[in-house]
């Protein structure tokens, strides 16, 4: 099921995740989330992804699946993380920032799609809509909705998966993997 999200409270998040982002790259201790002053469907635990993009380019991105922390908290923790600890690229510099822009996607709660053979997984997939997990060998990663529009065929989503995860492209046809689906609430800075 997917939280409702206001106008207002996404301006929030992103607002919430540029300061993050700046003041760590300045140096600064963030300070403590006012509970207070915010609403209380963002102190409300979510899992999201944050994406940093520079010229339409993917700049990092870091996320989480589960919810175990405030929203908003999440949102700030993974804003710092994909601009500093992406291991695919080199920290954010201040003369990137102006040119960087931010989407967050919230997570809704992962639940597992049940399949029973390989061309089962591929036709239960939905196109753009699921965000998939795959898990196997000790190992998962997870690809969000977003990544279909690079990735539309669900064999080659799957064999990308699959070596994100340090496995061969054809692992989910060999072994039987779990595969949990989510979907997204999207939204960046140049939303209207």
């Amino acid at each position: 099921m997917t939280r409702e999200i206001s106008a207002a409270e996404k301006q929030i998040l992103l607002k919430t995740a540029r300061q993050a982002v700046e003041m760590t790259l300045k140096g600064e201790e963030l300070p403590p989330l006012n509970r207070e002053e915010l609403p209380p469907n963002l102190l409300e635990p979510g899992a999201c992804f944050v994406t940093l993009t520079k010229a339409g380019q993917l700049r990092g991105c870091v996320g989480s699946i589960e919810a175990v922390q405030p929203l908003i908290q999440d949102v700030r923790d993974r804003a710092v993380g994909a601009a500093f600890m992406d291991p695919r690229f080199p920290s954010v510099t201040a003369p990137e920032l102006e040119d960087l822009e931010i989407e967050v996607s919230i997570l809704t709660s992962p639940e597992p799609l049940f399949y029973d053979t390989p061309k089962d997984l591929v036709r239960k997939l939905r196109v753009g809509i699921d965000g998939v997990i795959l898990k196997g060998q000790y190992r998962r990663a997870t690809f969000l909705p977003q990544v279909w529009q690079n990735l539309p065929d669900p064999e080659l989503f799957l064999a990308r998966l699959c070596q994100k995860m340090g496995l061969a492209p054809d692992a989910w046809r060999v072994n039987k993997m779990g595969v949990d689906i989510y979907q997204v609430e999207k939204f960046s800075e140049r939303d209207p």
